[in-house]
């Protein structure tokens, strides 16, 4: 329990100071640049996690593995939905996180509309990691379910372009979308 207190502190300090957003680098089906404002009054320990990913370069080739029509469309895999790796798997995708322990649910009354990011989890609250979606539309039975943390500012019509998956749990076939790189904003 101490270990992963005092690794949960060391990302939250190595966090960039002042990340107000994320700029997301999309190829595939849909090409171009979405904006993220970050919600760090709402996630902090969210937030930081994310920033620290994305600074490392984590999220860089990562794959949108989960895109379901109408709903959301879920990225961040950093452990098997990383082009190039030689852990990267769709059929694994989904399945992973990062290096660093899983998060503390932060639920908030900020609720799930079209544009809205949230972490993705296991049935545990507490399960959350480095997997994020991307809401095509409202779900409002996830609010207080899911942490929010950011909101698609520009780049909604790119969001909308990332390819579909298919069945009810909307894995995607063939090649898919991918985040080229993911940067901070002040």
């Amino acid at each position: 329990m101490l270990k992963s207190t005092l690794t949960a502190l060391a990302v939250l300090a190595s966090a960039p100071a002042f990340a107000s957003g994320l700029d997301i680098t999309v190829a595939g089906d849909a090409n171009g640049v979405i904006h993220i404002d970050l919600l760090d009054d709402v996630a902090p320990g969210h937030v930081a996690h994310i920033t620290t990913l994305a600074t490392e370069g984590a999220y860089d080739n990562v794959v949108f593995h989960r895109v379901i029509d109408g709903f959301m469309a879920q990225t961040g895999d950093v452990e098997f939905g990383k082009m190039g790796s030689d852990a990267f798997s769709m059929q694994a995708a989904g399945r992973g996180g990062s290096e660093y322990p899983d998060l503390k649910a932060e639920f908030s009354d900020e609720n799930f509309d079209t544009g809205v990011v949230g972490m993705a989890r296991s049935q545990s609250p507490d399960s959350a990691n480095s997997q994020f979606f991307i809401m095509f539309a409202p779900a409002p039975h996830l609010n207080g379910q899911y942490t929010v943390v950011g909101r698609v500012t520009e780049g909604m019509d790119i969001v909308n372009a990332i390819k579909k998956g298919t069945g009810p749990n909307g894995s995607v076939i063939g090649e898919p979308d991918k985040m080229v790189s993911v940067t901070v904003t002040d």
